[in-house]
């Protein structure tokens, strides 16, 4: 194996071994992280992916109100015995965000149901629940899990999460630990935010801060969104003089969260916390280029240690993009990857 080009898989023998793997290749003039991450973002794709059925999904019910989240649906006629792929994006994505119509389009392919699920706010969805979300809100998985598995009596689920959403799915394998449904069979991080506070500290640094400036941005937005929908919870003047994503997190998100701060959020919502618990099948596809997700020795040792874990990290592939030559396939080789991971252990 060329070192220069992948790590090995570190994890159980029964999970995918690295001689089992192609090695990871990025596309000709796409070696660089910042133009990997880029590419993997707004390079121009197909979708075949048939019509949605739209589902509301309660998270929450408390004080506050209760809180719904958005899904799209596609189901196979025998939906109960196929493989369910349950999707969630990242930090100011959405259910239609291209990484997840990607993975979607694949998973469907396959033969698989996929359930595109929105965090709450997401996907338009700001009217649905009087609460923000972040990075702690794995509940919400669970309850989308647990809802749909229950409706259509589902044997065999896969959760697969991008950045934010891998940290989520993540830490709800870790929290549940023995406790997993027998129905969850497999999940999956890609470029999973595990170390939450090292990664919004990487996010400012002054090569990345174009990454920071769109996600504030957007939260921004939403916040301001928030604010005109709840104007008895939140008000646009709470933003000023917010500068940074850690700011907006200890400003913003923490104080409405339950948070004592940013530092306390970061801590409590990261996975890295309970990566030690995960007792499902579990892959990790983590590019140590990745300009701003990090991940840090004790949380790489805690996954190598665990024997439910395949940690896949790669030389190269950036934040999410893992963009590959397109030989015989389009070239997205993390959805290559994953897809293959989830279907074997539907199958085992």
């Amino acid at each position: 194996m060329n070192e220069q080009a992948q790590s090995p898989i570190r994890g159980d023998a029964a999970l995918p071994r690295a001689e089992d793997w192609e090695i990871f290749i990025p596309r000709r003039f796409f070696g660089n992280a910042h133009l990997q991450t880029l590419a993997g973002n707004f390079w121009p794709r197909r979708h075949a992916l048939p019509p949605a059925e739209a589902r509301l999904v309660e998270v929450e019910s408390g004080p506050a109100g209760v809180s719904r989240v958005l899904c799209h649906c596609n189901w196979r006629p025998d939906a109960g015995g196929r493989l369910t792929l349950l999707l969630l994006h990242g930090l100011e994505g959405s259910s239609n965000s291209h990484y997840m119509l990607g993975i979607a389009a694949k998973a469907w392919a396959a033969g698989c149901n996929v359930v595109r699920m929105n965090m709450r706010n997401c996907g338009g969805a700001e009217h649905l629940s009087p609460t923000l979300y972040h990075s702690g809100l794995s509940g919400d998985v669970d309850a989308v899990m647990r809802d749909v598995a229950r409706e259509k009596d589902l044997r065999s689920v896969a959760l697969v999460g991008y950045s934010m959403g891998g940290n989520l799915v993540l830490k709800l394998a870790g929290e549940l630990g023995e406790a997993a449904p027998g129905y969850l069979k497999a999940v999956v991080g890609v470029s999973p935010a595990m170390d939450l506070a090292a990664s919004a500290d990487a996010l400012h640094a002054p090569g990345n801060r174009i990454y920071e400036w769109k996600f504030l941005a957007g939260l921004v937005r939403r916040f301001r969104r928030k604010a005109r929908l709840f104007p008895a919870r939140y008000s646009e003047r709470e933003l000023r003089g917010i500068r940074s994503l850690r700011q907006f997190d200890d400003r913003i998100t923490a104080p409405h969260s339950g948070f004592t701060g940013a530092d306390d959020y970061y801590h409590r919502a990261a996975s890295s916390r309970v990566a030690h618990r995960i007792a499902v099948p579990a892959l990790i596809l983590h590019a140590l280029d990745d300009p701003f997700v990090k991940m840090l020795p004790p949380t790489r040792e805690a996954l190598a240690a665990n024997p439910h874990v395949s940690l896949v990290e790669t030389a190269g592939g950036g934040h999410c993009s893992f963009l590959a030559p397109a030989d015989g396939y389009d070239g997205y080789w993390a959805e290559r990857r994953l897809l293959e991971f989830a279907l074997g252990r539907h199958r085992s």
